[in-house]
């Protein structure tokens, strides 16, 4: 795709977000931040028994890249397991924003998919901790 395109759906993304808005019942709740812009990002992940992310949604403020970028990196994220977003490169960013556009922010093009990262991991984490407590009371 070309640059004119990619800008085009990056627009398009910041102005339309698609799975923006809150879900504080969702199984994780994750804020991140890019301290240099001040934008702020917040994954909110369902994720089902079988480890499938069934849900995925954000909301947050902050520059054109980042929040169009997060909407278009979590449209390639529904329907994926835990398995399948943990071992996902970083590079899918350069793919879905391009390479200029990543090369030129790399902080705020990256903020969405590495606050869903981080998410996986507290997920992760809180189910370990979970199991170590059903495990203390039997």
């Amino acid at each position: 795709m070309n640059q004119e395109k990619i800008m085009e759906l990056v627009l398009d993304h910041y102005e339309n977000p698609r799975n923006y808005g809150t879900k504080e019942d969702s199984n994780v709740v994750y804020e991140g931040g890019n301290p240099g812009c001040g934008d702020i990002i917040t994954i909110y992940m369902d994720i089902d028994s079988n480890g499938v992310v069934s849900g995925i949604s954000f909301s947050g403020e902050g520059c054109m890249v980042s929040q169009a970028g997060t909407s278009m990196v979590l449209e390639r994220m529904k329907g994926k397991t835990l398995s399948e977003l943990e071992a996902m490169p970083a590079d899918i960013v350069r793919e879905t924003l391009g390479k200029k556009l990543v090369s030129t922010r790399p902080d705020c093009a990256r903020l969405g998919f590495n606050t869903m990262k981080n998410a996986i991991k507290k997920w992760r984490r809180l189910k370990t901790l979970s199991s170590i407590e059903d495990s203390k009371e039997t």
